[in-house]
């Protein structure tokens, strides 16, 4: 089959084929259909084995006169019986006729496949409930627990508390009994971003 001539028309188009493929290669395919002629015009990153010149067999899109500018995204198999999901964009002349058609085809098995495996690593139903033998005298998970929610009552994070917030949070710990584990203090100051001497000064205000 020979290629036909390329209508300088589509060029802006084709250009923009290109761009797309090549920011999602390799899962990207994006085919070009021109309604004039109802033939695929060009194709990027082929995937579905189509060829230039090829039946776009798009008539009923100019016989129904299509409003829509973006249909989609839809699904559908690849010939490798892979899932694609596509987008298509009517493309229009200045005066709104319908000029040619852009189809994007990701092909998102790929992306399914990761998702099952990371569904199945995180399943919780692999998981045990903590062993008592292990975890009874766990005083880091529980500062942990209790930092994590006080945060979160209050929308902060760790990365924007003020000094203010950090010894407002030690008194608190502190009065939820944190600082009965022997290392507790240290443990403290890491996790702050503040020095131990800092800690022990806001104890010692307490104690005073």
């Amino acid at each position: 089959m020979s290629t036909p001539s390329r209508d300088p028309a589509l060029d802006n188009y084709r250009a923009i084929a290109d761009a797309i493929a090549t920011l999602f290669f390799p899962h990207a395919e994006v085919v070009l259909h021109d309604l004039r002629s109802q033939k695929i015009d060009y194709i990027a990153n082929n995937l579905s084995k189509r060829e230039i010149g090829d039946d776009a067999a798009l008539e009923d899109m100019l016989e129904t006169g299509t409003q829509e500018t973006n249909i989609g995204p839809y699904e559908k198999l690849n010939w490798d019986g892979q899932k694609i999901r596509s987008l298509s964009t009517v493309l229009r002349t200045e005066s709104g006729t319908p000029l040619a058609v852009l189809c994007i085809n990701l092909n998102i098995s790929l992306f399914e496949n990761a998702k099952a495996a990371l569904d199945l690593f995180l399943s919780p139903s692999r998981l045990i409930p903590q062993p008592d033998a292990l975890f009874r005298d766990d005083w880091q998970e529980r500062i942990n627990t209790f930092l994590n929610n006080w945060l979160r009552q209050r929308q902060l994070s760790l990365n924007l508390l003020t000094r203010d917030h950090k010894r407002e949070l030690v008194l608190a710990l502190h009065a939820e009994g944190a600082f009965k584990g022997k290392s507790a203090a240290n443990y403290v100051a890491n996790v702050l971003g503040m020095g131990r001497a800092t800690v022990y000064k806001h104890l010692k205000e307490l104690k005073a």
